[in-house]
């Protein structure tokens, strides 16, 4: 086993030009309230611990604040964007970088994440986050044969309601993540040379298997985005 990663003094590269800048309310870029990341489509996904409940409203996710409202019957209708179907059909690709500006929730059972997926697999975190785990992000790599791997990155700065700035270079040996700044985790496994996948942006809402279901009297909750860009040499 390699030793345990710890943030690295470095400088990151200059960014490459721009070949794909978010606009969450093009219907051509985004697709709203499907994914095959879920059964069938959407809209519920409770095997994954989730009470999500996909919608197709834009008031849930076209204006880069990604928001879930609690329903009568227990689930969430939540907000989810893919350039999975679109018609741009955006992927990103080994080799690209992406970055983004986020400001977390802050109520618990909140699960936003910023994700890649293509056929059941393919699926690299930029980001997951729990209000619960007040100072710290998921990062992962679960690409089928390279080897999952996982960091969970801990630092003061990272708070609910806190303000992220995350880096991604999706390389096809090693995936390096960036927060605020500092080199915090390089997997050394990669995506492979001939990877590629699409965005998924959401917030998912927690069913309490592994982090707290939202409190009772908490009728709503949401996340921002305040950019998002892929970068590519």
């Amino acid at each position: 086993m390699p030793p345990p990663w710890q943030p690295q003094p470095s400088v990151p590269r200059p960014l490459p030009p721009a070949v794909f800048v978010a606009d969450f309310s093009s219907p051509t870029q985004w697709v709203a309230g499907r994914t095959s990341a879920f059964p069938g489509g959407g809209p519920v996904n409770p095997g994954d611990n989730k009470l999500d409940h996909l919608v197709e409203d834009p008031a849930f996710s076209r204006s880069g604040v990604f928001r879930a409202e609690r329903r009568p019957d227990g689930n969430w209708n939540a907000g989810l964007l893919t350039t999975e179907g679109s018609a741009e059909d955006f992927q990103v690709r080994a080799g690209d970088v992406l970055d983004a500006r986020v400001q977390l929730p802050t109520e618990l059972g909140a699960w936003p994440a910023i994700w890649t997926w293509l056929d059941g697999d393919q699926e690299i975190d930029v980001f997951e986050y729990h209000p619960d785990n007040p100072d710290l992000l998921e990062l992962s790599n679960h690409v089928r044969g390279r080897g999952e791997s996982s960091h969970y990155h801990r630092d003061p700065s990272i708070a609910p309601g806190a303000w992220v700035d995350l880096r991604v270079e999706l390389g096809a040996r090693s995936v390096v993540w960036w927060v605020n700044g500092v080199r915090v985790f390089a997997d050394r496994r990669g995506v492979g040379s001939r990877w590629h996948a699409h965005l998924i942006v959401n917030l998912s809402v927690c069913a309490g298997r592994y982090h707290p279901r939202p409190e009772p009297g908490v009728r709503e909750m949401s996340y921002r985005v305040e950019h998002l860009r892929v970068h590519r040499r």
